[in-house]
């Protein structure tokens, strides 16, 4: 009823600035372009050999989780994943199964990690996008790097950001939810806490006791359990696979759980996103949400 597809709609090409904003960042809707990196040297340079020549011994973080999810609600806790710091070779090693290790791997720390941590790979994408830069007149806040085995899951949540999302190589699998689905989607509050690896290499869960709760969603879109959660038939969640070469526009606060192919390059951009009527009326949903639940 509000105007959503039934599936995410391709661009053939990168629109006009104003076109893009009138047609898709104001309506708040998403679709795949296609033809908007074609042009980035990463496309056939970001081989394993080239990495690993250009990176190669550099100390990057690395989030490690026994399985596969980080940031993610497990044991009644909302739990991060143990932040390692590591060689980036060795980190290949992992992805490449040169080097077998039982938990899972994933260069995935935002607060921009291209530029922070891996400046060396900016010269083959780019360091914003200028068509969407123009359109909302700015300058990414972040700009991040993505690689990781295909257990890496990233938990059903929502961002304010104006996200493009350029896969280099490999695939990325999105499940989106419009902000209209939140009165079924269900948020609890859970005591952070972090994975930590004790002495015998296994995974202990250790609160973050200083920390304020975090809400966060329970829920696996994949298989939810609808007896606990029965108002989540009414969702409608909308899937697609970005492909090597594409560029996905995840409007802001859009929830979205991510897979990936195994070894899967990626790098997106967040835009911070416009706090007008949109955002006015998603806050006036998800308090709504929050007091017929208490009823």
């Amino acid at each position: 009823e509000l105007g959503w597809p039934d599936s995410i709609p391709y661009l053939d090409r990168p629109l006009s600035p104003l076109e893009f904003y009138r047609e898709w960042v104001s309506p708040n809707k998403p679709c795949i372009i296609r033809n908007a990196i074609s042009h980035w040297p990463a496309l056939k340079k970001w081989t394993s050999a080239y990495l690993r020549e250009v990176v190669g011994p550099k100390v990057v973080s690395v989030a490690v989780t026994p399985n596969g999810y980080a940031d993610a609600v497990f044991q009644d806790r909302f739990v991060m994943p143990e932040e390692r710091q590591m060689p980036f070779m060795d980190f290949l090693d992992l992805v490449e199964k040169k080097v077998t290790s039982p938990n899972v791997f994933y260069v995935q720390k935002q607060c921009s990690n291209l530029t922070e941590e891996f400046p060396e790979l900016v010269c083959d994408v780019q360091p914003d996008i200028p068509w969407m830069s123009e359109a909302l007149g700015k300058k990414p806040d972040a700009v991040n790097f993505w690689l990781g085995e295909s257990a890496a899951v990233t938990s059903l949540h929502k961002d304010h950001y104006e996200n493009l999302y350029c896969v280099v190589s490999g695939e990325k699998y999105f499940l989106l939810h419009p902000p209209s689905d939140r009165p079924f989607i269900p948020y609890e509050l859970y005591q952070p806490a972090t994975y930590h690896v004790s002495e015998d290499g296994s995974f202990e869960i250790v609160d973050e006791k200083t920390a304020e709760k975090v809400p966060w969603i329970p829920l696996d879109p994949l298989n939810p359990d609808l007896e606990l959660y029965p108002e989540y038939a009414q969702a409608k969640p909308l899937q697609c696979t970005v492909k090597a070469g594409e560029m996905l526009y995840l409007p802001s606060l859009w929830f979205h759980h991510v897979q990936q192919s195994h070894g899967c390059i990626a790098v997106n951009y967040w835009y911070d996103m416009e706090y007008d009527i949109k955002y006015s009326y998603y806050q006036l949903l998800d308090c709504l949400t929050k007091t017929v639940k208490m009823l």
